[in-house]
């Protein structure tokens, strides 16, 4: 009795069917031989076979997808257009590079290409500074002592020729000296003059507006200066009759113009006070031109007659 060959037989219900007999002469294989495939929820499928077939399915669908041209576009990345790239903001920092080589020398020094706020600058030169202007020892009192004296001594000449006293001539007094000593107009010349010399003089004491009040006092003394020059020939620096106090004062009111009125007067809050630069030399050189040209214009001659060669 011949036996007949086994034939599979009806799986029963929620069972695994048995495996196809694999063909002669196919390889064995084994459905981890294509990880893409994938498995039902029991974790087993009904034929090897079948599986092995649709793993090579989903490999070659997966490969035809992975040659389609790459994405290259922000929308077809899935990026936001509105934000910037890195590569753009590093670009977009001086200083900044993608092939920048770190030596020694760069480790040890810190860069701020990337910073937004640089490094506290040092504050020692300030302190310096600061100090050395702090420490100002009796130089605000040596100026305020010139400021009176200077100032004091203007005043004292103003009262003579405004009202008289200190034994001076008065208003009229005043007027009648400037016309006998040659000057044009001598109402305007004796306004500006009493005007120089009381204003000038008080506000060079109060150390107010400074730089103005020394240049007024300083164009007054100077045109005193050629007009008592000019009255003799050769250099008349002597006490009596010549320019020597009016060298003085007209020294004492360029110094306090380039210096400042220091810190005791009420100018010790401007910049001229302390620390006077071009402004007042600006001051410094009009208060020269506007003595000469009102020499010039209200008198007139040469005050430098027989000084050598001025003559």
């Amino acid at each position: 009795m011949t036996e007949k060959p086994n034939e599979p037989s009806a799986a029963a219900p929620g069972e695994i069917p048995p495996a196809t007999p694999r063909p002669a002469g196919e390889p064995v294989r084994s459905p981890f031989d294509s990880p893409t495939e994938q498995f039902t929820a029991s974790g087993a499928t009904a034929d090897f076979g079948a599986a092995a077939d649709t793993g090579r399915t989903e490999v070659l669908d997966k490969s035809a997808k992975l040659s389609k041209e790459p994405a290259r576009t922000d929308e077809e990345l899935g990026l936001d257009p509105e934000v910037p790239l890195y590569s753009e903001l590093k670009n977009s920092i001086p200083g900044a590079s993608d092939t920048a080589e770190v030596t020694s020398e760069t480790a040890a020094t810190p860069a701020y290409s990337f910073a937004s706020i640089p490094p506290a600058p040092s504050t020692e030169p300030n302190n310096r500074v600061r100090r050395r202007d702090d420490r100002r020892g009796t130089l605000d009192l040596g100026l305020l002592l010139l400021r009176l004296v200077i100032g004091g001594t203007f005043i004292y000449h103003g009262l003579q020729k405004l009202a008289g006293w200190f034994h001076g001539p008065g208003l009229d007094g005043t007027k009648a000296m400037m016309e006998n000593g040659g000057w044009k107009q001598p109402d305007i010349s004796a306004a500006l003059l009493i005007a120089g010399e009381l204003g000038g003089g008080i506000l060079l004491v109060l150390g107010l507006a400074t730089p103005l009040a020394a240049g007024a006092v300083l164009a007054v003394i100077l045109d005193a200066w050629m007009w008592k020059q000019g009255m003799v020939a050769g250099f008349q620096y002597k006490a009596q009759t010549g320019v020597e106090l009016e060298s003085i004062l007209a020294g004492g009111a360029a110094a306090i113009l380039l210096t400042g009125p220091g810190r005791l007067s009420l100018d010790r809050n401007r910049g001229w006070a302390t620390r006077p630069f071009m402004g007042s030399l600006a001051v410094l050189v009009a208060a020269i031109a506007a003595a000469i040209l009102t020499y010039v214009y209200m008198h007139g001659g040469n005050p430098l007659t027989g000084i050598g060669p001025f003559d």
